[in-house]
């Protein structure tokens, strides 16, 4: 991103945190309209900043999917190749937890990005996983014919399952364990 003047890096910070609020509060819609009324802003301004609503979850979920790709270095840096499975997929599933921006936009295809650094992070993400799931694989620690998309689904059907309950990130290393011993192969 450009460097902002520092009105205009004021008027953006507002606009984050009040969306990070209404997202706290379990408002995902982030209708442009209401985030202006919201910070007390023109609508004009923040349109300059986040032109479409994905724009602005691309922008509220960066954090997390930074947090993420540590995981995934962490990840492909361990020497046991299982280990650095479970390392990848309990990163990917706490942040989903923790963020419904980054959830929402882990989710959804690469054409829906808005943001070109948000593709760039999938890129580097898909990349880093990959490498650790094809030395869990050549290793025999993943079950055979399990494909990287259909682990990149198992993760967020589980995040989604976990949503469900009352306290997630009670039941997390519960449901991560049921998830690791349905994908590991016979090495493991």
């Amino acid at each position: 991103m450009t460097s902002l003047r520092a009105d205009a890096a004021r008027n953006r910070a507002l606009l984050l945190a009040t969306a990070r609020q209404a997202v706290a509060s379990g408002d995902l819609s982030l209708q442009l309209n209401e985030m202006a009324r919201r910070a007390g802003m023109g609508v004009g301004t923040v349109y300059r900043h986040f032109p479409t609503r994905r724009a602005l979850l691309e922008a509220l979920a960066e954090p997390a999917f930074a947090a993420v790709l540590d995981g995934a270095q962490n990840a492909s840096l361990h020497d046991d190749p299982w280990t650095g499975v479970e390392i990848l997929l309990r990163a990917l599933l706490l942040q989903q937890l923790a963020d419904p921006a980054f959830a929402e936009v882990i989710a959804s295809p690469a054409t829906d990005d808005a943001i070109p650094q948000t593709t760039a992070q999938r890129d580097e993400f898909t990349a880093l996983a990959g490498a650790v799931l094809a030395r869990a694989r050549q290793s025999g620690a993943l079950r055979p014919g399990l494909t990287d998309e259909d682990l990149h689904h198992l993760v967020c059907g589980t995040a989604f399952a976990l949503g469900l309950g009352p306290t997630p990130l009670a039941r997390v290393e519960a449901y991560l364990r049921v998830l690791l011993d349905g994908i590991a192969g016979k090495a493991e």
